[in-house]
Formats: structure tokens, C-alpha cells, sequence
């Protein structure tokens, strides 16, 4: 039976919360900890979109459909695209919890219910700020340059952390779905498509009608053209409704994930603690 504290059922909203917070950062400081004594795989996270941007950047090339500089259509685009690197690490440090019995050693403490999950969630946001950070420097060496102000930079910044988050409770949940690390190798390639079928390297005007129509509606690519227009870099032509509106549909559709996600996530880690 899982341990509680013994004032949790009866104190107030605020202690309640608090022991929350408390257990949460514990959780998070346990996975930053993991950073130092596995560096190479934090490398690797931060290295991998890097090497992705340089290869389109230079050696593909592309921009079929884009006007100005290309690379001023690609580097927000590959931020966008980062967003959803890495997920794989987060569901596999979630099923490797599973499979060697330390949710069980958790539960058995007197934590609040999703610590563990709330704790995974702020250290990968904490390592995508990191990555965000890296990912910026490189663009702005390879020629990548924003034209607006702080604070539409800012914007431009939140939203793709916002579409961090929702993918990142996408991926706890399906983690806890698959169980096993090695079924998780299964359910990663998924990753792929979505990032992919956007708008993130190519514009939906230079692919076929159906596709592109496709493509527009890709919650990647809302967050990737609104983030064009905050960075003032240029972006599709498009006249649809999720053209024009993108800037609207970067908040909806992420929002729209984590409201699915989350209590999906929560709820099954619960039932898993019983």
C-alpha cells in the first residue's frame, strides 16, 4: 500500500502544493543529476540537430518555393523540428524506470501522486532551453539572422517551448503505453513523420495539393511559420485558413495535446502506483 503523509488528506490547498513542488524538484534535481554521470548522451541530444540543420543547410540544400535566403526559412524551421528530438530519451529513462522496479520504491514513499512524471517533464524542458540556446548560436554562425524586436523573440522562443511541452506529455504517455524500452524503439519512428510532413525544410506550395494541404495542418509546421513571422524570416505564401491564422493555431493545437496528454499520463501513472 502506498505510503502518504500523514497531514496530506487534511491540510490545506497551499501545504498540499507545496509538498507537490517540493517532490517535483526533487524528482528534477534526480534527472539533472543523471546529466553529469552521462554526458555523453546530453552531447549527443545537443549535437544531433545541429549536424541535422548543417546537412540541409549545406549539403541538401533546398528552399524550392522560398523566397529570400533560404536559410532564414530553414533555421526556424529546424528549431521547430528540434522540439521534437529527443522524445526518445525522456520514453526510454520512463520505461527503464518501469522495467527496474524504481517507480515501485517511489510509490512506496510518501510523495504526491505524478512527482516522478512532473520531475522528468522540467528536466528535458530544462535541456531543451539548453538546446534551443545551442541551436540559435549555430544558426547565427551559419548566416541565420532575426529582425524583430525582444520581445517577439521572446514570443517566437515561448512557442516552440510550448510545443516542446505538449509533445514531451505525447511521449511520457505513449512511453507508459509501450512498457518496454524496446518497444519504445518502435513507437520513436513516429516522431519522424510528424516532423517531417511540415513545413519545417520545404514549402507546402512545392508539393502536391493533397500533401501540402496536409502539411499545413501539421501542428509543427503552426508553430514553425508563426515563429518565422516573430523572427521576421520569410515563410510560405499561403492564403488557407491555417496560413493565415498560424500564429493562433501555435497555441491551440499544443494546448489541445497537453489537455489530451496529461490527465492521460497522470491517470495511468496512478494506476500503475496502486
Amino acid at each position: 500500500m502506498r505510503a502518504t503523509r500523514g497531514t496530506e488528506g487534511t491540510g490545506s490547498t497551499g501545504s498540499t502544493l507545496g509538498w507537490a513542488a517540493a517532490d517535483s524538484w526533487t524528482m528534477t534535481r534526480r534527472e539533472l543529476a543523471h546529466w553529469a554521470r552521462q554526458p555523453v548522451q546530453v552531447v549527443v541530444g545537443l549535437v544531433f540537430p545541429v549536424m541535422m540543420l548543417l546537412m540541409f543547410g549545406y549539403l541538401i540544400g533546398g528552399g524550392r518555393g522560398v523566397e529570400g535566403n533560404f536559410k532564414d526559412y530553414l533555421v526556424p524551421g529546424m528549431l521547430t523540428m528540434t522540439m521534437a528530438f529527443g522524445l526518445e530519451s525522456t520514453m526510454l529513462s520512463v520505461t527503464q524506470d518501469l522495467g527496474k522496479g524504481i517507480i515501485d520504491r517511489f510509490r512506496s514513499m510518501p510523495m504526491a501522486s505524478g512527482a516522478v512524471l512532473v520531475g522528468r517533464s522540467i528536466a528535458d524542458m530544462l535541456q531543451s532551453v539548453v538546446g534551443l540556446a545551442v541551436m540559435i548560436a549555430v544558426g547565427y554562425a551559419i548566416g541565420w539572422r532575426w529582425h524583430g524586436d525582444c520581445a517577439s523573440f521572446l514570443g517566437a522562443v515561448g512557442l516552440l517551448l510550448l510545443l516542446r511541452f505538449a509533445m514531451l506529455w505525447a511521449g511520457i504517455h505513449l512511453a507508459m503505453v509501450a512498457g518496454r524500452p524496446e518497444t519504445v524503439q518502435a513507437v520513436q519512428i513516429l516522431v519522424w513523420p510528424v516532423g517531417f510532413l511540415s513545413n519545417a525544410i520545404a514549402v507546402p506550395e512545392s508539393m502536391p495539393s493533397w500533401l501540402g494541404a496536409v502539411v499545413e495542418w501539421n501542428p509543427m509546421s503552426a508553430t514553425a511559420t508563426a515563429v518565422r513571422g516573430l523572427f521576421g524570416n520569410p515563410g510560405a505564401a499561403g492564403d488557407s485558413w491555417a496560413a493565415t491564422n498560424a500564429e493562433l493555431l501555435a497555441v491551440v493545437w499544443p494546448l489541445a495535446l497537453v489537455t489530451v496528454f496529461f490527465p492521460l499520463a497522470v491517470g495511468r501513472f496512478r494506476r500503475l502506483s496502486r
